[in-house]
C-alpha cells in the first residue's frame, strides 16, 4: 500500500479535502502521505501489470464472455423461435453481471433495466439484433478488462489523485474507442444496422463498466430508463450522458481501489 491507495480509500468513504483542512493538511493525499508515515508497511516490488490479466480464472471469465455468442449464433442458424429471448438474457448477464454498484435500495434494478432495453430494442428490431450484441459481449469483456488492468497500473504510478485522474480519462476514451470500433465490426457480421446495434452495445458497455468498479446505480439506470423511449436519438443520447457519467465517476481512485 502506498499513500495514494490510501487516498483513494479516504475518498471512496467520502473524506474530501474540506475534511483534510480540519487535519491541518491542504488535501486529502496530504493527510493520506501522514497516514502512511505512522503506519507499519514492508515494501513490496511490483511486477510490471499485464494489458489483459491472465491465468486460469482470466480464461474461465472469457470463456464465460463467449457463451452468449455461441447461444446466439446457433439458436439463430437453428431457426428457434427462443433465440432472441435467449440471447437478451445471456447478453444482459455478461454485460452487466456481477456488479458492485455503491448505494441504493434495489441492487438488481440496473440488471432488470438492461434486459428490458435488450428485449424491447430485439423485439423492435429483430433476431439479428441479438445475435450482433451477443458478438460484442467478448470483445466487451477484453476491454473492460484491459481498463481496469491499465487504471490498477495508472493509479501505482501515480503520486496525486489528480494526477491519477488525468491518466485514467484518455484510458477510458481509448477503450471506449476500441470498444465501439468492435460492436460496430461485429455488427456488420451479424447483419444489424450499425446506427442501432452500436449506441445500443456501448451503453451496455458502460454499464458494466461503472457497475464493476462501484459506480452509484442512479445514472445508470437513469440512462438505461432513457433508452426505452422509443425515439431513434433515445438510445445514442442515454450512451452519450452515460459516457459523461463514466468519464467523471471512472476517474477517480476510489473506484479503482483494491478491495
Amino acid at each position: 500500500m502506498d499513500p495514494l491507495e490510501i487516498a483513494a480509500g479516504l475518498e471512496a468513504h467520502g473524506i474530501t479535502d474540506r475534511t483534510a483542512a480540519r487535519f491541518r493538511h491542504r488535501d486529502v493525499f496530504s493527510l493520506a502521505e501522514e497516514l502512511y508515515a505512522r503506519s507499519p508497511h514492508e515494501a513490496v516490488s511490483a511486477a510490471a501489470p499485464a494489458l489483459v490479466p491472465a491465468g486460469p480464472a482470466a480464461f474461465r471469465r472469457f470463456g464465460y464472455a463467449l457463451l452468449p455468442a455461441a447461444l446466439a449464433c446457433a439458436a439463430a442458424a437453428a431457426g428457434q423461435e427462443w433465440a432472441g429471448a435467449a440471447a437478451v438474457v445471456a447478453v444482459a448477464a455478461a454485460l452487466v453481471w456481477p456488479g458492485r454498484a455503491a448505494g441504493g435500495r434495489f441492487p438488481y434494478v440496473a440488471h432488470l433495466l438492461a434486459a428490458v432495453v435488450a428485449g424491447w430494442a430485439v423485439h423492435r428490431h429483430g433476431t439479428t439484433l441479438a445475435v450482433g450484441l451477443a458478438l460484442a459481449v467478448a470483445p466487451g469483456h477484453l476491454a473492460a478488462a484491459a481498463f481496469a488492468a491499465g487504471a490498477r497500473a495508472r493509479l501505482d504510478a501515480s503520486r496525486a489523485l489528480e494526477d491519477f485522474a488525468d491518466r485514467a480519462r484518455p484510458l477510458l476514451l481509448a477503450v471506449v474507442v476500441v470498444f465501439t470500433a468492435a460492436a460496430a465490426t461485429v455488427a456488420a457480421l451479424a447483419g444489424t444496422p450499425l446506427p442501432v446495434a452500436v449506441p445500443l452495445a456501448l451503453l451496455f458497455f458502460l454499464t458494466r463498466l461503472l457497475l464493476r468498479h462501484g459506480a452509484h446505480r442512479a445514472p445508470v439506470g437513469a440512462a438505461l430508463a432513457l433508452a426505452l423511449v422509443p425515439v431513434p436519438a433515445a438510445v445514442l443520447a442515454a450512451a452519450a450522458g452515460l459516457l459523461v457519467h463514466a468519464v467523471l465517476a471512472l476517474s477517480r481512485a476510489s473506484a479503482h481501489a483494491r478491495p
